[in-house]
């Protein structure tokens, strides 16, 4: 559903992303994880076209889309949500929703009986009528992936959708998640720094370091790699770790 192939980034001389290249398959829970400042967020930012590659090709369902406009891209199918809330803060939680579908119904692609599931489902009901800004941050999050459903997307991305939670409210946002892909099939690209969360929401996980590609695969396999260790604990923790054994 999603191929990103040798993508680079370039700021002004530094290389943000270098040469990524990794698949996610449809109705695939796909993580993408590494250490801060690995390139993750730079990722999702080019492949909704919030940045334009240096170079490389992002695919999603076999059309290349990376010299498209953001707009023409979530009009094929790419929806996301952010890392810093974007909610449009003057406007109702019901308002903020059917701001995308609206667009949904502009492709042919609107399912009100999908978003009015989704509504119970992350626990909105009663706050429809209120401002974004008034509701507990953990519910602000769960509207924001509302929001991006309501696009009817291919593939939908969720930048650290379980920053700020407590253990309840993550717990519930992994049954959330499954019963999302149950009821509207599709990719979903994960960012996410709970380690625990990743390795049981996720089927495949994709692993950036310093803007470079460590590890793709099985998250039983990716977690074993040697390189990903280094990174996450360090060499200096590690060889401390075969001490203590």
């Amino acid at each position: 559903m999603l191929q990103i192939q040798n993508v680079s980034k370039n700021f002004e001389g530094v290389r943000a992303v270098d040469d990524v290249t990794f698949t996610v398959e449809n109705n695939e829970i796909h993580g993408l994880i590494g250490p801060n400042g690995a390139g993750k967020t730079t990722m999702i930012n080019l492949i909704s076209g919030l940045l334009s590659v240096s170079s490389g090709e992002i695919i999603i369902d076999d059309v290349p889309i990376h010299k498209m406009a953001a707009e023409a891209r979530a009009r094929l199918g790419i929806a996301r949500t952010f890392q810093n809330l974007r909610l449009f803060r003057n406007l109702s939680v019901r308002r903020n929703i059917e701001v995308a579908e609206i667009h949904a119904r502009d492709k042919g692609a609107s399912d009100p009986a999908l978003i009015e599931d989704a509504i119970d489902r992350f626990g909105l009901r009663s706050s429809l009528e209120e401002a974004p800004g008034s509701l507990p941050y953990g519910q602000m999050r769960r509207l924001e992936i509302v929001r991006a459903l309501a696009l009817r997307p291919k593939v939908l991305m969720l930048d650290e959708p379980a920053a700020g939670m407590n253990s309840e409210e993550t717990g519930a946002l992994f049954e959330n998640l499954t019963w999302l892909r149950e009821r509207h099939p599709c990719a979903i690209v994960l960012i996410e720094h709970d380690l625990t969360f990743i390795m049981s929401a996720c089927e495949k996980l994709t692993v950036m370091n310093m803007g470079s590609l460590l590890a793709s695969g099985l998250p039983q396999d990716v977690t074993k790699n040697q390189e990903v260790i280094n990174a996450y604990l360090g060499q200096g923790n590690k060889d401390q770790q075969e001490r203590n054994k």
